[in-house]
């Protein structure tokens, strides 16, 4: 749940088109949410309509049978699991107006977004982003907990697909380049929807805990950037020349651009495009001056300008002139709509994707439950992770019923919209699917003469706005001086541009996993000391007045034991012994004496695994041959039954136990 903040905040983050926020990972100021949601209790009421009945009207009825106590817990499962069978049969007609104003809109970005997304990012048929748009919507709202949400294909997302139909085009060369595509998108569709419903049965949504801020900054810059040069290609008119020449790596296409750029590109071409990414840019600084006519700030600038490209375009008949277009769109589907995704000619791509697809799955995840519980922060209902890989994962097999169809996830500048706006349900994200599919079949005709250019420029509006958020985080991370996590993004900044995507999120996650094991194997503890004149202690690193006992050494550990923390504990414990809690390096002089006595303060230790209990039983055993007096106090009792079994008690025996720590420094001083 969100809480209000004061001190710096990233600005929005995202993988994709707005992509991975970091702003929806920090809290908003006004915006609150109940600590205990209804919705996370299993016999909570539905989010949609619920009805309080009066006391005395509900006095008046009998007490229910057993079999209909087991109805109504069996319909308030199926109402949490399954959030349509509570919203639908309860949808408010009050909300009709917002969610349809809302689904035209949001229809209104998803059409050219996902043709451009196919196209250029994908390297497949537009109907391979407007099919993402238009199916797995269909499936997530039925399953998925977030009101707001939208599914559809992302960029990022689009881009990693794109790479892998590349390679594998090229491994084929002999094969129908479509049907291939079609395959593979179908083969990392299909895995996509596996992983994700796997994640979320086996209750592992925390995953979006695990990758570092840092890194996805880095990874989101350097998709940036990986996106920006395979844009830059079409929009210098160079794609016949690429196709020639084949450059693989980004870094290879960013030294093919600059070395042909200036002599083969296209002039026309060139023009239209950054003509259109100026218009776009201008376009969106003229609607921000009027946010508070939302007649002019929701006027869709894509589609405006999609139109009048396709229109100047047939005119003047840039086709003619050596621009390419887009030309027929042929929706071809077979004799079935719907055809089983895991059929002969997509077997063949299904291991050599594996890896694309758990990618995509946990960026595609990334994005999406930061979109969903920034939602359900601002408009008040609850996000289950868990639940939420479900739909996700179910919305995207269903997708890969439909070949060629693009891996689909949440977008958090799309959801956000599409609440600003006025959604309040799943029926808005039904409206643009039902628009976008309608547009599939019937309009994709009318862009024959949209320049191929445009549909680049309109992914670099994106990729400008990703950049924009650069600066604030390096000036946020060198003014905290935070080198470890600016090391970090570097890192998978330049591993994803050098080599690939892949290679720069997957070293870069090791090394994230590497740091936390790093952290979480150092036990948590300080030294006690006396406040003066007292029988207070406290730990020397907050109160620097406080005196030691001469000859013990008094140390809390301030964390549960398991193997991993306690595997240090020995060494940790004999740094305290020579240099207390300063830092110091092995070859200083001791700055302690020799501790006599240890006392172990324990109060903040509330679970201790077998493997601890042996670490700490052994450590102990060292201490006793040496000569070290030891006592143990603030026990819990769970703690000491496992000491007792463990042959801890009888080693050290009774009176080393104490309840406080006074009473232990009593018998320490007193002799």
């Amino acid at each position: 749940m969100s809480e209000g903040t004061s001190g710096p905040r990233f600005v929005g983050l995202s993988t994709t088109s707005s992509v991975v926020s970091l702003s929806g990972m920090v809290g908003r100021h006004g915006e609150t949410t109940p600590l205990v949601n209804q919705q996370d209790i299993e016999t909570g009421p539905a989010p949609y309509g619920t009805r309080n009945d009066d006391a005395s009207e509900a006095n008046t009825h009998p007490p229910p049978s057993s079999s209909s106590k087991r109805n109504s817990k069996f319909a308030r499962r199926v109402r949490y699991y399954v959030p349509s069978t509570a919203w639908i049969p309860d949808y408010s007609l009050s909300y009709l107006g917002g969610d349809l104003l809302a689904g035209i809109s949001l229809a209104a970005m998803l059409i050219p977004q996902s043709v451009s997304y196919g196209t250029s990012l994908a390297k497949l048929s537009p109907t391979a982003g407007l099919f993402a748009a238009s199916m797995p919507p269909l499936m997530y709202s039925l399953l998925g907990g977030s009101r707001q949400l939208n599914v559809a294909a992302e960029a990022a997302l689009s881009l990693l697909v794109g790479q892998a139909v590349t390679e594998y085009r090229h491994n084929y060369p002999n094969d129908d380049p479509n049907h291939i595509g079609v395959s593979v998108a179908t083969a990392i569709g299909l895995q996509v929807g596996l992983f994700a419903s796997f994640l979320g049965f086996f209750r592992l949504g925390f995953l979006d805990v695990v990758l570092s801020r840092a890194l996805l900054r880095g990874f989101v810059t350097a998709i940036a950037v990986v996106i920006a040069v395979e844009q830059l290609v079409p929009m210098f008119g160079l794609t016949e020349l690429e196709n020639k020449l084949q450059p693989e790596s980004t870094l290879d296409k960013i030294i093919f651009l600059m070395e042909y750029m200036w002599t083969d590109s296209h002039r026309l071409t060139t023009v239209i495009s950054f003509g259109m990414l100026e218009s776009l840019i201008l376009f969106r600084v003229f609607k921000n001056y009027f946010k508070n006519r939302w007649w002019i700030y929701r006027l869709p600038e894509v589609l405006i300008a999609v139109v009048l490209a396709t229109i100047i375009s047939k005119d003047f008949r840039w086709d003619e002139r050596g621009v390419a277009i887009l030309g027929d769109v042929a929706v071809n589907t077979g004799s079935h709509f719907f055809k089983f995704p895991l059929h002969k000619s997509t077997r063949r791509f299904i291991r050599g994707t594996t890896s694309t697809a758990i990618l995509i799955t946990i960026l595609g995840y990334l994005d999406s439950i930061v979109a969903a519980k920034q939602n359900g922060d601002r408009y008040g209902h609850s996000i289950s992770p868990n639940r939420e890989l479900v739909a996700l994962g179910a919305a995207n097999l269903f997708g890969s019923f439909v070949p060629g169809t693009l891996p689909a996830f949440g977008s958090i500048v799309r959801s956000r919209i599409n609440g600003e706006i006025g959604a309040r349900s799943q029926l808005a994200s039904l409206v643009a699917a039902a628009i976008v599919l309608l547009a599939t079949f019937f309009l994709l005709p009318a862009l024959y003469y949209l320049p191929k250019c445009v549909l680049a420029s309109i992914i670099c509006l994106f990729v400008v706005s990703l950049f924009a958020e650069l600066p604030h985080d390096l000036i946020y991370y060198y003014n905290i001086g935070a080198w470890t996590d600016f090391a970090m993004m570097s890192i998978t900044f330049f591993l994803s541009v050098i080599w690939n995507i892949e290679i720069g999120i997957v070293v870069s996650l090791i090394i994230s996993l590497l740091l936390v094991i790093r952290r979480s194997s150092k036990t948590r503890m300080t030294i006690l000391g006396r406040i003066p004149g007292t029988d207070q202690w406290r730990p020397v690193t907050d109160n620097p007045d406080v005196e030691d006992v001469p000859g013990a050494l008094i140390v809390r550990i301030r964390e549960s034991l398991d193997f991993a923390n306690t595997s240090q504990l020995k060494v940790r414990l004999r740094r305290f012994e020579l240099y207390g809690v300063e830092p110091a390096h092995p070859s200083d002089e001791p700055r302690r004496q020799t501790p006599r006595v240890l006392v172990f303060h324990m109060a903040d230790v509330e679970t201790c695994d077998a493997s601890a209990v042996q670490i700490f039983h052994e450590l102990l055993e060292t201490y006793k041959n040496r000569g070290v007096c030891l006592f143990v106090t603030h026990l819990r009792p769970n703690i000491r039954k496992m000491f007792e079994n463990a042959g801890i008690v009888s080693m050290l025996g009774a009176d080393a136990f104490y309840d406080t720590l006074a009473e232990a420094m009593a018998k320490v001083e007193g002799g």
